[in-house]
C-alpha cells in the first residue's frame, strides 16, 4: 500500500483561522473548483481545519466590503452548509455587515445556533464607529467568539470602496470590550506591518495573525519580539502558498518548539469555543 506523502507544513496539528471560500452566487465562475483546490492543497500542506467565512456575493450584487443584507445571508447559509458538509476540516465565521445592525445582531444569533465559532468583520465600517461596532463586540463576549476583524496595516489615507481600519483603530475597539478576543487579520497585508506591533501591545485581548501575501523577513521575528508567541497565529486567507511560505519561516525565528505549536494551532484551540477543533485535531493525531 503507498503511503500518502507527508505534508509540506509538517505532521503536527495546523489550525487556519482565516480562510475563505465561495458561493455559485459570486462573480467566479470556477467558484467550485476554487473551493475544491482549497481543500485538496490544505491537505496537501497539513490544514486539519479551515475556520472560514464568505464575504456576501464578493461584488458580484453587492459591495465586498459593504454587502447587502440578503447577499450576506446567503453567503453565511452556504458558508454553514460547507461547514455542515465537511464537518472534520471546515468551522464557519458568521460574517455581518455593522451598517446593518439589527440583520448584524440577528445573523450572529442565527449563525450561533448554526454551529458558527465566530464572527468576521470586513472593512464595512472603522472599528472607532462605537455607535455600531459596540454592540458586536458585547455579542461576541456574549456569546464566547472570537471577531476577525480585517485590518489595513497602518492607514494612512482612505481607500476606495471600504472603511479600513488600523491596529490603533482596533485597539480602541478592544480596550472596549475586554472579555471579547478581535483577531487582527493579516499583518502581512495593507503595508507598514512594523506600526502595528507597538499599536497592540497593550491591549492582550488582540491577537494577531500572519496571513496576507506579504512574506517580508522579520515580519514575524517582530511580532514575536513585541507581542509573544500567545498572541500570533498562523494563517493563510486567500493564499495558501505565501501561508506555506511563513509556514517555514516559523523554524528560522528563533521561536521554540513550543511557541511554534502555540502559533501553528494550540492558540486557535484557546481562543475558539471549547470543542471547535476536536475532530480536527483527531485526524492530525491519526495522521501523526
Amino acid at each position: 500500500m503507498t503511503m500518502p506523502p507527508a505534508p509540506l507544513g509538517g505532521t503536527e496539528p495546523l489550525i487556519d483561522p482565516h480562510a475563505h471560500f465561495h458561493t455559485p452566487l459570486t462573480n467566479r465562475s470556477d467558484w467550485a473548483r476554487y473551493n475544491a483546490s482549497r481543500l485538496e492543497m490544505g491537505e496537501r500542506i497539513g490544514i486539519r481545519c479551515h475556520v472560514a467565512s464568505i464575504l456576501g456575493s464578493w461584488g458580484a450584487t453587492s459591495p465586498t466590503y459593504f454587502s447587502s443584507p440578503h447577499d450576506q445571508t446567503r453567503a453565511n447559509d452556504f458558508m454553514f452548509g460547507l461547514a455542515d458538509q465537511h464537518a472534520d476540516r471546515v468551522r464557519a465565521f458568521v460574517a455581518v455587515n455593522p451598517n446593518f445592525t439589527a440583520h448584524a445582531l440577528a445573523e450572529i444569533e442565527r449563525g450561533m445556533g448554526r454551529g458558527a465559532v465566530g464572527i468576521k468583520l470586513a472593512a464595512a465600517r472603522r472599528t472607532t464607529d462605537f455607535g455600531l461596532l459596540d454592540e458586536i463586540g458585547a455579542a461576541a463576549a456574549q456569546y464566547g467568539v472570537p471577531v476577525l476583524q480585517h485590518i489595513w496595516q497602518h492607514r494612512r489615507r482612505e481607500w476606495p470602496n471600504q472603511e479600513a481600519s488600523d491596529g490603533v483603530e482596533l485597539a480602541r475597539l478592544a480596550v472596549r470590550h475586554p472579555k471579547a478576543t478581535f483577531l487582527l487579520a493579516h499583518i502581512g497585508g495593507g503595508g507598514d506591518w512594523a506600526h502595528t506591533n507597538p499599536a497592540v501591545l497593550e491591549v492582550p485581548n488582540i491577537v494577531m495573525d500572519f496571513s496576507g501575501s506579504g512574506i517580508d523577513r522579520g515580519m514575524i521575528d517582530e511580532a514575536l519580539r513585541w507581542v509573544g508567541a500567545k498572541r500570533l497565529l498562523w494563517a493563510c486567507d486567500l493564499t495558501l502558498c505565501t501561508g506555506l511560505t511563513k509556514l517555514r519561516a516559523l523554524a528560522y525565528t528563533g521561536a521554540s518548539p513550543d511557541d511554534i505549536a502555540d502559533m501553528r494551532w494550540r492558540n486557535a484551540v484557546r481562543i475558539f469555543p471549547a470543542g471547535t477543533f476536536d475532530t480536527a485535531l483527531a485526524r492530525a493525531l491519526e495522521a501523526a
